[in-house]
């Protein structure tokens, strides 16, 4: 009998958390289940600081629907399978997953709800090999977790990135210009290939098609030929020229286990090349955190009230270790077992490595037909 229940939100912020977390709280509320939030992700469930969530009163849970962020925090480089820490003045890594299962286990948590990517998920799976009753919801502008259709926080990107290129197109036909946006998604180019149709743009460069500039080049002098002096390009960061590499902007230091990597740049890039090998002259936007902030959409309130409510569902029905799914239109769960795919090393929570199970844009899916149909270039 589940009476008691956690929730955590844990990555990068989008629109969107706050929705799931209010469905989960007022489906729990009309089962009689009480709800907690732990503060800043697997953070604040490694020090064990967690607010209780309600909605009567106006307390914490209510009227966050068109919030964005988390009101709950959300912490970006907390494995606790491979916890930073300073011993002796000297920075170490410790598995401290064990302290976690015994605030679980202290507080009389029935289950824990995970709001987060791959990585987040990998860590909720290793959780649940140590016995704690998990249940993930997939988050991610980046719509790259595995098993799902799509993730809260995607639509409102994708609809921020394609007002951005609404907003070039002005700039770009006034000056004759080549504007070139930069826009998330690391390995997947699903925000990159889906604001490109809906913007109307002529390039979509995305890591899943290795490109060739002088392919770009060749779309861009076709359409000055025509009389248009102005192209619209959208880079994904993390795509790459054929023969290439990702363009790289740092590094961090989180520890191993996870990606370290800070993508950025490649729009810049581009932009340089554009120029150079057009004559036109190129200006690079990168869209950045403004992809992430803000109010979510409506699609996006609805989708995460519904993956919400599901999780708070399965909880209920006693269907842990697994992520809740939406499968051809249908909520649905799978084994978090299935998400983590081959990365079954406990603490290597993410990365692009053969071993993630991300989900990266096939080339028989729909948008890259549908893009190529009307004439985007896609850089091959």
């Amino acid at each position: 009998m589940v009476k008691k229940v956690a929730i955590l939100a844990n990555g990068g912020d989008v629109s969107g958390f706050n929705a799931v977390i209010r469905a989960i709280v007022k489906t729990a509320e009309g089962r009689g289940v009480k709800c907690y939030g732990f503060i800043d992700g697997y953070r604040g469930l490694l020090k064990n600081e967690y607010i209780p969530l309600s909605t009567s009163d106006s307390r914490k849970a209510s009227g966050i629907l068109p919030k964005g962020g988390s009101i709950i925090g959300s912490s970006t480089n907390a494995n606790v399978f491979n916890y930073k820490v300073e011993e002796n003045g000297e920075i170490v890594y410790k598995d401290l997953s064990d302290v976690c299962v015994e605030n679980l286990k202290k507080d009389e948590f029935d289950c824990l709800f995970t709001l987060g990517g791959d990585g987040t998920q990998k860590s909720a799976r290793d959780f649940s090999l140590k016995g704690i009753n998990v249940i993930g919801v997939p988050k991610t502008i980046d719509n790259d977790v595995a098993c799902t259709d799509i993730t809260f926080g995607y639509n409102t990107a994708v609809s921020v990135a394609s007002d951005a290129l609404d907003r070039l197109h002005t700039t770009g036909e006034t000056h004759h210009r080549i504007m070139v946006l930069e826009v998330m998604g690391r390995y997947a180019g699903w925000i990159a290939l889906e604001s490109a149709i809906a913007g109307g743009a002529d390039v979509a460069l995305i890591p899943e098609i290795p490109y060739d500039i002088n392919k770009a080049v060749e779309k861009i002098n076709h359409r000055r030929d025509m009389g248009k002096n102005f192209s619209i390009v959208v880079v994904a960061e993390g795509a790459m020229p054929k023969g290439g590499d990702i363009t790289i902007e740092g590094t961090r230091n989180n520890g191993s286990g996870v990606d370290n990597t800070k993508l950025g740049g490649v729009g810049s890039i581009v932009a340089k090349q554009l120029e150079e090998l057009t004559g036109l002259e190129a200006r690079c936007t990168v869209l950045g955190y403004i992809q992430r902030g803000g109010t979510p959409t409506a699609f996006d309130r609805v989708l995460s009230t519904k993956y919400g409510s599901k999780a708070m569902e399965l909880a209920l029905e006693g269907k842990f270790n697994v992520l809740t799914v939406l499968k051809d239109g249908k909520l649905d769960c799978v084994p978090l077992e299935e998400v983590v795919g081959n990365n079954k090393v406990i603490g290597a929570v993410s990365g692009n490595t053969k071993e993630s199970n991300i989900r990266k844009v096939n080339m028989d899916n729909d948008l890259v037909k549908t893009a190529r149909n009307i004439g985007i270039c896609l850089g091959d």
